[in-house]
């Protein structure tokens, strides 16, 4: 032995890498040539659409999956969902941050002023509040300045190929090259969300074609670079999913004592002027004229009987069509609040603790074994799922709150 490692014993080692090596990383090249065939399949769907060959090719060369996106169905590899947005997963008090509010107000504010011809245009034609459009620009991409991480086009490529929604983003996909093939962004500026939404207020490709408003006059709909065009669009989206001009999103009240929080569902509506002869106090004493009393609203608590309470009219529920959380219908709605008055909420959220997604989906399986609930089961705790927690609670002889606790779910568990 001359102290020099065998040569034998390093081309064994070596090979003993590679081989661990190779199991721990997929192969890329041969899911990227059915990839490429996939994608080569759906010209003609492409050409039906209006793309043409250059744009469809020019677009699609070098095209490759992204196969670290979420909500992904890949052979061999565990099944992963949508990430948990902090939507779904955060109490009030840590989404509706007043920080981030105040901020975000404060900056809507000299927007206001900045943008008052495109937003006076918008309120004349579309009947949407000029805060409301603003708040939805601020919450989806910090008022532009929220880099968005992904190439639009190969997240829904991706997604059209081995996603959970694959005939949606299929038809995303074809919109996308659309929207490139016309010229009104450049790909590297098409940037999106890991679920393709792209633009300053967060279209997907498809929306971009339903709502899309030239408000600037050019003639092109660009929600990348045109504030008026994109808030415009914002405004429209809202209209056609049903906006009802001079109605509010939601009132502040004070709900009394005896509160039935299972009542706190879209289908439970009742005239507000209802509401308030049961009990229920607009929180600053504002006296709500007869056409305010004669609007339809239904009872939000979105921590049960903890914390602020709400009569939610139908425009709430038109913003919650934007994006299905009540969080972020109060974010919006509270933010475009700010901007012209200078008041939080006048009850603070409490300090609940939020149960992880595993344990609210548990819930929601029981709920809908015993027939009490026949929503999704999602793991989020929104109106159906507190409300049908509620009606358990009840049965159970447990304190009312319609909030998932540990209490409800050992009293759950003790059933099975």
């Amino acid at each position: 032995m001359n102290g020099l490692p065998d040569l034998t014993f390093l081309r064994a080692l070596a090979f003993g890498l590679l081989l661990a090596f190779l199991a721990i990383v997929p192969p890329a090249r041969a899911g990227d040539a059915a990839f490429a065939r996939f994608i080569a399949s759906l010209w003609p769907e492409a050409q039906a659409a209006g793309v043409s060959r250059q744009t469809f090719d020019r677009e699609t060369s070098g095209l490759e999956p992204d196969y670290k996106l979420p909500d992904l169905i890949l052979p061999g590899r565990p099944k992963t969902g949508a990430p948990a947005q902090a939507e779904f997963v955060q109490v009030p008090a840590d989404y509706i941050k007043e920080a981030s509010i105040a901020r975000l107000a404060t900056e809507g504010q000299k927007l206001l002023q900045k943008y008052r011809p495109a937003l006076d245009a918008i309120e004349k034609r579309f009947g949407v509040p000029a805060p409301i459009v603003l708040a939805i620009w601020g919450r989806e991409t910090d008022y532009g300045r929220y880099a968005l991480p992904y190439d639009t086009l190969r997240v829904v490529a991706t997604q059209a190929y081995v996603g959970r929604r694959k005939e949606q983003y299929r038809t995303e996909f074809i919109l996308a090259l659309k929207i490139l093939g016309e010229g009104v962004v450049k790909r590297r500026e098409m940037t999106s969300s890991w679920a393709g939404a792209t633009g300053y207020t967060q279209f997907l490709p498809s929306e971009y074609y339903k709502h899309g408003v030239d408000l600037d006059g050019d003639g092109r709909v660009d929600i990348w670079h045109s504030v008026p065009d994109a808030l415009a669009s914002a405004a429209q989206q809202l209209v056609n999913k049903g906006w009802q001009p001079g109605v509010r999103w939601a009132y502040e009240v004070k709900a009394p004592a005896n509160v039935d929080c299972t009542m706190g569902v879209p289908e439970v509506t009742r005239p507000i002027g209802e509401w308030l002869h049961a009990g229920f106090v607009p929180v600053r004493g504002e006296r709500l004229s007869a056409a305010e009393q004669a609007q339809q609203a239904s009872l939000l608590q979105p921590e049960g009987i903890y914390g602020p309470a709400f009569l939610a009219t139908p425009n709430y529920f038109v913003i919650k069509e934007y994006n299905f959380s009540d969080l972020y219908v109060l974010f919006v709605g509270h933010l475009a609040d700010r901007m012209t008055s200078p008041l939080p909420f006048a009850t603070p959220w409490s300090a609940s603790t939020q149960l992880r997604s595993a344990d609210v989906e548990a819930m929601q399986r029981h709920l809908t074994q015993i027939g009490l609930y026949k929503d999704k089961l999602d793991g989020k705790a929104g109106m159906q799922t507190r409300a049908a927690l509620g009606a358990y609670q009840k049965q159970a002889g447990l304190k009312v709150d319609c909030w998932p606790s540990e209490t409800v779910l050992r009293s759950m568990s003790a059933a099975r």
